[in-house]
């Protein structure tokens, strides 16, 4: 993982008192701020397709947590049930040119259409190019059978919390690198 630099508190972790409702409310908004400031480090198109596919899986998994790390490579923001990273299912990752929907929990997942990209034991991706993607069928249908064959699948009592995990110290740059011409 990344160096962390600053890392917020979960609501579960606060104490419990009269004004928690306050504390939480401030703490999603102090996360949302955040999370929209790491956006506001990609160009406007990755950011803008970045919100969508990030709104698209808030309806389709509402109970999951979201898990944002800030790291050197990416922006990552984690879905899963808990607050444990390895128990996390999908991740958005933000890079200068793309976003990718990463299937955290890969190994055993029955990909006919071979959407898949990577190589990796355990976690692979696809390169969403629109929020529509997520939207097809065979996208749709690994999603399910990810959530499905998951350690710790979603569940229907669990409530959506947006958590700050971890912002590193030194990052890749956010913007294509442009060049100059002659």
């Amino acid at each position: 993982m990344s160096t962390r630099e600053e890392s917020m508190p979960s609501a579960k972790s606060a104490k419990k008192s009269p004004s928690d409702r306050g504390v939480r409310a401030a703490q999603v908004e102090d996360g949302e701020a955040k999370l929209e400031s790491f956006f506001a480090k990609y160009t406007p198109e990755i950011a803008a397709q970045a919100r969508e596919i990030r709104q698209e899986m808030r309806k389709l998994y509402p109970m999951a947590l979201e898990l944002v790390y800030d790291n050197y490579n990416a922006l990552a923001i984690g879905f899963g049930p808990t607050e444990r990273t390895s128990e996390a299912i999908f991740s958005i990752a933000l890079f200068p040119r793309w976003v990718s929907l990463f299937f955290l929990q890969a190994k055993g997942l029955p990909d006919p259409d071979r959407l898949l990209k990577g190589s990796g034991n355990v976690a692979r991706h696809i390169v969403v190019s629109s929020v529509a993607m997520l939207k097809e069928p065979a996208v749709r249908a690994l999603m399910q059978n990810a959530d499905a064959l998951a350690k710790v699948p979603f569940g229907a009592g669990s409530e959506h919390r947006l958590v700050i995990k971890s912002i590193s110290k030194k990052q890749k740059p956010r913007r294509p690198a442009t060049t100059l011409a002659p």
